[in-house]
């Protein structure tokens, strides 16, 4: 088929550039590539005439007549005869002039071709982008055309992804027009349409062909807006049938272990509260407890701030399953956060009677023995672990609820593990926590196949943290402050960045860092702890451990400390070089803070040269703790890919024109709409519905589904 040929195939490409295009932009097919989009356009409808240019412009076409060219050395002197030394040559300076006056063209590369094509007295269409050399204005290597028979035919002239790979290899803005309209003629008659006729004429969509080709050579501005459309709804609503089909047709079919009672052991805890839940907590335990009764297994993802309150919420969920006659599992991602949970969960279980457990790499053999005794005689009702719950040795009576915090520290494998763990065979009811907040667009798609459940409620009376930014010359006044602080008892946190984890100036930083706090705090008055990703496990426990338990005044660590560090009597939170953090990784390192009576501080060290982005995410910060807003700005800032990975591959699917940060509107309909059809059609068996089949078949919607913690 010929949107299966090879890119290679195609006239102007062949091998080496295939190469390229499959390693930069993953094009490897024709089809691969008229599924490539301009990222923007160009209007190229209007003259401009030279005497109007000024560098302040975007783009400038000119209609223009060469005057004169000359061909320049290294030395900047005029090369008038380069016979065979074409490579002592290293600019070519053309003057052009329409009517208006004159300018300056200059090319560094092409010159010999470019010296054989540019003859004085000829005419051309010069498209570029103005700049100032000297006093002078510009264009510097210009796009060249005909003024006649140029491949722009439309008024908009896409601009396609590029990088400098791509520029090296000669393939070009021009170029990949050029290669775009050879595909366009030759594959459009055989792209096949992806939605049925009803969807199209329901939704007003344009056919694909046309959309394909309006894409690519737009013949105005509303046919172009007429065909990113339909490509965006295209690719939101497979996306998200793919996700809710998986959903749909596991809460129609799958069984799950029905829970009717609350149960005494809930009562018990919930009366004994010391404190009123908050109307979020609330609708979120009745959102989990219809799941749980309705017969069907619960697969529900919990989102909640840091302090919002997800921990008793989980305690009451594992106590439902508790009064049903079964056991439950919290899962945590590391020692130091299963050891909290126990803490946690051991305090609110006193009224209750009910017996916790933890299970970690370092639980001594006799007492792992006690633990597995236990799970299989029943008398442990709740287990805390790490991944060592999902051991062969760790067996239950009845594990009716699983609960994984910060499920996207577990592996696949891991996580599916723990479906074995019931003897019935029957499936736990999953509930998953995160406290990292996920902008609600990129929740439904992350979790398209998990029902959401979101603590959008601060309990009453937690202390703001007093967010400040400041710069390198208030360092002292800083390191006063932690003085103060420590003085009073506190403890502190100071964060490196460290964004790859092989990047040496990044641990480089971190040493200097460390001798500096060291020189500042030292012996005997002060302890200082380091925790960093290049220590052993033993190490980092040894050390977090440590300044949970006061020993330390300081940690000083790189981002593994971000999420589910419990220190109450840590009140400052020191970030250096906070400019090169994401918003939402600066979130969670705040919230790391403010966790006991005392006021917290998060403090913002900044470089001295700071992008525009940059500050405006440090001065966001300074202005509110809502972490879901944060996250919000975070995804249009920097792309959804950032929140959960890295680039889109955070994403269960690539998206080619539609963005999670803009289009928001159009993936809840999408969504909604996909549901619909669904609810008519569950295994989509009618023959209208047929294209739909065929597209989801195709291997890029093989999405995992992480309801079944796989």
């Amino acid at each position: 088929m010929v949107l299966d040929k090879e890119v290679k195939y195609l006239p102007g490409v062949g091998p080496r550039r295939a190469a390229l295009l499959a390693s930069e932009l993953e094009v490897r097919t024709v089809g691969d590539l008229i599924r490539c989009y301009p990222f923007r356009y160009i209007d190229r409808s209007q003259l401009n005439h030279i005497a109007e240019i000024t560098p302040t412009m975007a783009s400038v076409q000119i209609y223009a007549r060469v005057v004169s060219v000359r061909l320049l050395g290294k030395d900047g002197k005029a090369i008038d005869d380069p016979g065979n030394r074409w490579g002592a040559v290293t600019r070519l300076v053309a003057k052009v002039a329409d009517d208006s006056g004159e300018m300056e063209l200059v090319f560094f590369k092409g010159i010999k071709w470019m010296h054989a094509k540019l003859t004085p007295g000829t005419v051309w269409i010069f498209f570029g982008k103005p700049s100032v050399f000297g006093d002078r204005i510009n264009l510097v290597h210009p796009e060249v055309d005909p003024p006649t028979g140029s491949v722009n035919t439309g008024i908009l002239s896409g601009v396609y992804p590029s990088t400098e790979k791509l520029k090296n290899g000669g393939i070009t803005g021009k170029v990949m027009q050029k290669l775009m309209a050879e595909a366009l003629d030759e594959a459009l008659p055989a792209v096949q349409e992806t939605l049925p006729e009803y969807i199209l004429k329901e939704k007003g969509l344009v056919p694909i062909q046309y959309a394909l080709r309006q894409i690519h050579f737009p013949q105005d501005q509303t046919a172009l807006s007429k065909a990113t459309f339909r490509l965006k709804y295209e690719e939101l609503f497979f996306l998200e049938l793919s996700l809710v089909k998986q959903k749909f047709v596991r809460s129609h079919a799958e069984n799950g272990i029905p829970m009717p009672r609350i149960g005494q052991p809930f009562n018990d805890c919930f009366n004994a509260l010391p404190y009123e839940l908050t109307g979020a907590q609330k609708r979120v335990i009745r959102e989990i407890r219809d799941d749980m009764r309705s017969g069907r297994q619960m697969n529900r993802l919990l989102q909640g701030d840091v302090g919002s309150g997800k921990t008793m919420v989980a305690v009451l969920t594992c106590l439902i399953a508790i009064g049903n006659g079964y056991q439950a599992c919290v899962m945590a991602p590391t020692e130091v956060l299963a050891q909290q949970h126990f803490a946690n969960i051991s305090r609110y279980l006193k009224p209750t009677g009910v017996k916790v457990v933890l299970l970690t790499g370092s639980t001594p053999a006799k007492a792992r023995r006690e633990i597995h005794a236990g799970l299989e005689d029943g008398s442990i009702g709740i287990i805390i672990g790490t991944h060592a719950l999902i051991e062969e040795t760790v067996q239950f009576k009845a594990l009716g609820l699983a609960v994984i915090d910060e499920q996207h520290r577990f592996g696949v494998d891991q996580r599916s593990r723990l479906w074995s763990k019931n003897p019935g065979g029957m499936p736990p009811h999953i509930l998953v926590m995160t406290a990292t907040p996920i902008p609600r667009t990129l929740a439904m798609t992350l979790y398209g196949d998990l029902d959401i459940s979101i603590i959008d409620e601060m309990p009453p009376g937690r202390k703001k943290i007093q967010t400040l930014q400041i710069g390198e010359r208030k360092r002292i006044a800083m390191y006063n402050f932690m003085r103060e602080q420590i003085a009073k008892g506190r403890q502190v946190f100071v964060v490196y960045p460290l964004i790859f984890e092989s990047e040496k100036m990044d641990y480089h930083n971190l040493e200097l860092g460390y001798e500096e706090i060291m020189k500042q705090f030292p012996l005997p008055e002060y302890k200082v702890a380091m925790v960093h990703g290049k220590q052993t496990a033993e190490e980092k426990q040894f050390n977090m451990s440590a300044f949970a338990a006061g020993r330390a005044n300081i940690l000083v660590s790189t981002t593994v400390i971000e999420v589910g560090v419990d220190v109450p009597n840590a009140s400052v939170m020191v970030i250096e070089s906070a400019e090169r953090f994401g918003l939402s990784q600066l979130h969670q390192l705040r919230g790391r803070v403010g966790r006991g009576a005392a006021e917290s501080f998060c403090i913002l060290m900044r470089g001295d040269k700071v992008s525009r982005e940059s500050q405006k995410r440090l001065d966001l910060m300074c202005r509110t703790e809502d972490g879901f807003i944060l996250a919000e700005e975070d995804m249009k800032m920097r792309g959804p890919g950032d929140l959960e990975g890295t680039a889109q591959s955070g994403l269960p699917l690539k998206l080619n024109i539609a963005s999670l940060s803009h289009d928001g509107l159009i993936l809840t309909d999408a969504r909604n709409y996909a549901l619909h059809i669904l609810e008519a059609d569950p295994l989509l068996e009618a023959p209208v519905n047929a294209p739909l089949v065929a597209e989801l078949r195709k291997s890029r919607y093989n999405i995992r589904d992480y309801s079944k913690i796989s």
